[in-house]
Parts: C-alpha cells; structure tokens; sequence
C-alpha cells in the first residue's frame, strides 16, 4: 500500500497518572450504581445493502447453503449467540426508496426495484416484511422499522404499521392473513425516515420537524402494540439540527437518532481496513473517541429542553468506514475488519455506557458483510463464514446488557494524535486530539458479579492496573483477552480464527484490590464473583 504519512504525526504527551511504582490506580465505586446500560445499546442494523441481505442473512429455502427456513444457518447460530436485542431494517438509504408492498406476497409475484444508493444493484424483494419479522422473532430481538418518508406518503406508512400490528377487523390485517401470518407481529421501535437531511429527501430541520409531527399522528398504536417512535436525528456535528427537533418536536418523539462514523472524509479514499501505518491506528482510535464530546453537546441541547429526560438519544448508525476490498462490488461497501475496528467497538461501547442517562440505543453498521460488521461470509455463495474481531468484542461485552453502570476513578497516559493530514472537517481546536491510552467501564451484572471492561490501546506498552473494589466484597475473577500479533491482524476464510477471544490469566485478587496486567493492544473483560 502507498504510504499516506511521510512523518509520524504522533506525539506523546504524558499526562498526570496517580501511579504506585509503575501502577496505574483504578477504582470502581461497586455501591454507587444508578442507571442501567440498556441491552438495546449492543443493537444491530441490517441495511439492504451489497450482501448484508442476500448471501448474509438470507439464501431462500431452496439454496444448496445450509438455511433455516431460508436464513443462513450458519449466520443465523452466530446472531443467536450474540443475543443481539434489536435489529434495524430496511435501511438506511434504502429505507427512503423502500415500499413495503413490493415485499409482501408471493415471491415469485415480487416486482423488483433498482438500488439506486448502493451499487444499482436489482433488489427482487424476496426478502420483505414477514421474512424480517419472522427473523427477529427467532432471533429473540426487538424489530426496528425504518420508515419511508422521503419518498413515501403518510398513508403508505401508515398502512404498515397496520398491516404488520393490527388484529383484526381491518384491510390490513386482513391482507396479512392472506399472506400466511395470522396474529400480527410485536413491533416496537418505528424510525420516521432516516438521514432526512440527507438522503432521506434532503430536508431542512424546521421541515423535517413539521413533517414528523405528521407521520407521527397517522403511526397508530394497535391491539396493544405500542410504538416507540424515533426523529431522524443528526449527523455527528450538526447540534442545531438537534435544537430544532427538540424545541420544534419535543415530547411527540420518544427518541431522536445520532449518526456517527470513524471515517476520514466522505470524498475519494478513506484508506484500507488492514493496511494502515501507526499514526492512521490512533488517529482512528481517537476519531472514534470524538462521539464523546459528541454525545454530550446533543444531551446538552437535550437536558435544556427536556430536562426529565423523556426524549432518549439514539446512536442507530456507527461504526468505521473504510475503502471497500480490492476486486468487491463498488457500491457494496464490503470491508475487511482488523484489530483495530476491535479497538473502535470497545472504545464507543464504554462510551455508550457512560452516557447511558439518555442513550438508550445503539446499531452498529451493519451486521453482515457491510462496513463493520459481526460476520463475513464468502463472496462466491459456497456457504463459509468467519466472526470478526468486532463479532467478539460484543460477544465478551454480553454481560454489559441490562447491567447496572458503575461509576470508576481512572487516569491515564495520553497521547496527542494530528489530525492535519485527514480529509475530515477541522475543529476550531489546533487540529490535534487527545487520545487515552485506557480505557474503562464497569458495571454491576443481572447477577450481581462485577463487569468489567479494560482496554489498553498502546501499540508497544503492556499497562498494570491496581482497582480498588469499593462496596465490593470480590473473591474470584475470571476474564477473556482479545489480543493479536499485529493490530491490522483480521480473520478471513483461510484463518478464520487468528484474532480469538483466550482466556485471561493476569488478574489477581489480593486484599480487596484487583491487579491486571494489561498487555499492549488487547481488550480485557473480566468477571469479579
């Protein structure tokens, strides 16, 4: 790969550490717990979009793969293991060209449609509403329905939620009858278009919040199926566009989305997933760890006009972008996931989990074989997989759902990492970011064990941490360590397991306080009974 940066734009800068000889101290506050992560926040997001779709969740009944009623076998065991708790669909971008009644029916009786935001790809609409919703109830997962506004009516939409969640006694119901699902579905969260600021019709906010007011109003609850509806929200930086729907929308909207992704420009190249130098690895890792500051001027604007909290903020788009694969579909934003997507999953996550008083929901983009997903299946329809180093990240997070937050003391070497050379839009700041070398979150588990989460991103320097356990009588700890050779070390079909999940042996307890030796780029989670 041509090399980007022809110096290293990476200085450290050391910062105030509360240390005993070389050891970090670390305390987790075990009795002060108040808000609960919700499970949601480990959410996932399935766009029709490359491969995610078809070849990834879906190959129909009759493929020569093995499938569950027309799911991947395969892909499907793995979803199940992850306990993912929310699944959204059908886009994305494509939500807003998506009508729902091409999806319904028989099949073969399907008109198709042209992709016209991925790839131009013809979509035949075999998988539709009752092949989504059928997934989620296998899955065990919430449903979460993008609607089309951008180029749809109230009335279409409308329609939907009637087909999918009425009983009885209207065309709609009757219509689903007809296709072969007789009780209706439980459908929950309901977006009210997506990136409407974008490809979503390219509305101004004042806009977008009447048209809300609207849908909203026709988007009825049905035979006790009540719907949590959620605003098309910002992307990333753009805080007025929060201040209009809060001031404008308010409490008509449970929720209000957030879109956020560790890329570096939306023009020309956004590098490789697996060939990148060391400054473009902590540039991304501190880019990641911007949806901090993010997340918190959104609440800001929030708490000032909902001070109770009624309206939750919702992540429902992030993860890395990067440059597709040499020799994949243009437009199909297949991309390999390294270590270092790892470190990003587990960076936002502990994010996620700090802000937990308003965010209540986040979906990584996307499940399968697009952007960072959890799984990568084959490109040539033979029926192989591989997890990916984000697959395990959320795997070894599991205990974080539904876990009560605790709060932690934690400092930290940091480095400065440049952001001069990136494509991405400057701050007012001196272009540069502050990046941890630490990162941290603990929580106190639905059985009442101590999660805990330590990821030490240095490249060269192994880390041990004393954690005093306050309000917290610990006696055995078990953990997982997600760790490789190299940070840009990914998993493919012929080494489906070179970046695993092993059991972690350097935590021991001693006199109520727990020593862990950290080494260099790994993710630690712990278990503290």
């Amino acid at each position: 790969m041509k090399r980007l940066l022809s110096t290293t734009l990476v200085a450290l800068a050391m910062a105030t550490v509360a240390m005993a000889g070389d050891n970090v101290k670390m305390t987790i506050h075990a009795d002060q717990g108040k808000s609960k992560i919700n499970k949601e926040i480990y959410g996932q997001f399935a766009e029709h979009l490359g491969s995610c779709i078809y070849g990834g969740l879906w190959v129909g009944e009759n493929s020569p793969i093995p499938n569950i009623n027309g799911y991947r076998k395969d892909v499907f065991e793995a979803l199940k293991a992850l306990q993912i708790p929310v699944l959204r669909w059908p886009g994305g971008c494509f939500a807003d060209e998506y009508h729902w009644r091409d999806g319904i029916g028989p099949r073969s009786q399907r008109p198709s449609m042209k992709n016209n935001n991925w790839g131009g790809t013809i979509e035949d609409n075999s998988f539709g509403t009752h092949e989504f919703l059928n997934l989620c109830e296998m899955l065990g997962c919430e449903p979460y329905i993008s609607g089309n506004v951008g180029s749809g009516t109230v009335e279409e939409l409308a329609k939907w939620v009637e087909y999918m969640t009425s009983e009885e006694g209207t065309p709609m119901a009757k219509l689903r009858k007809e296709n072969g699902r007789e009780k209706p579905w439980k459908v929950k969260y309901l977006g009210v278009c997506n990136e409407s600021w974008g490809c979503g019709g390219n509305m101004r906010p004042e806009y977008y919040a009447d048209l809300y007011r609207r849908y909203a109003v026709y988007c009825r609850n049905y035979d006790g199926n009540k719907l949590y509806k959620i605003a098309s929200g910002a992307s990333d930086y753009d805080y007025e566009w929060t201040k209009v729907l809060m001031n404008r929308v308010g409490q008509r909207m449970d929720g209000v989305s957030l879109h956020y992704y560790t890329c570096s420009g939306w023009e020309g190249s956004k590098g490789s997933a697996t060939k990148f130098d060391n400054d473009q690895y902590y540039w991304a890792l501190a880019k990641c760890l911007e949806i901090d500051e993010v997340i918190q001027k959104h609440k800001d604007i929030m708490d000032a006009a909902d001070p109770k909290k009624q309206v939750d903020l919702l992540v429902d788009e992030w993860g890395t972008w990067w440059d597709e694969e040499p020799g994949t579909i243009p437009g199909h934003l297949y991309q390999q996931n390294a270590l270092r997507d790892a470190f990003v999953a587990s960076l936002s996550l502990n994010v996620f989990h700090r802000h937990t008083d308003r965010v209540k929901m986040a979906n990584i983009a996307q499940v399968v074989n697009v952007l960072q997903s959890m799984i990568l299946t084959d490109q040539v329809g033979t029926g192989h997989m591989v997890l990916t180093p984000t697959y395990h990240v959320f795997q070894m997070y599991t205990p974080f759902q539904e876990a009560t937050f605790l709060p932690i003391d934690l400092k930290s070497e940091t480095m400065t990492v440049s952001k001069a050379y990136f494509k991405e839009k400057a701050d007012k700041d001196t272009g540069t970011r502050t990046l941890p070398l630490l990162s941290a979150s603990a929580a106190k588990a639905q059985d009442g064990s101590i999660v805990i989460a330590l990821t030490n991103v240095s490249l060269d320097k192994d880390q041990t941490l004393d954690i005093a356990l306050e309000g917290c009588q610990a006696k055995d700890v078990k953990g997982r360590i997600l760790t490789a050779k190299n940070v840009a070390d990914y998993n493919d079909l012929q080494h489906p397991a070179k970046v695993a999940p092993a059991e972690f042996k350097d935590a021991k307890l001693k006199k109520g306080v727990l020593t862990v030796k950290l080494p260099a780029k790994s993710i630690v989670v712990l278990s503290v009974k």
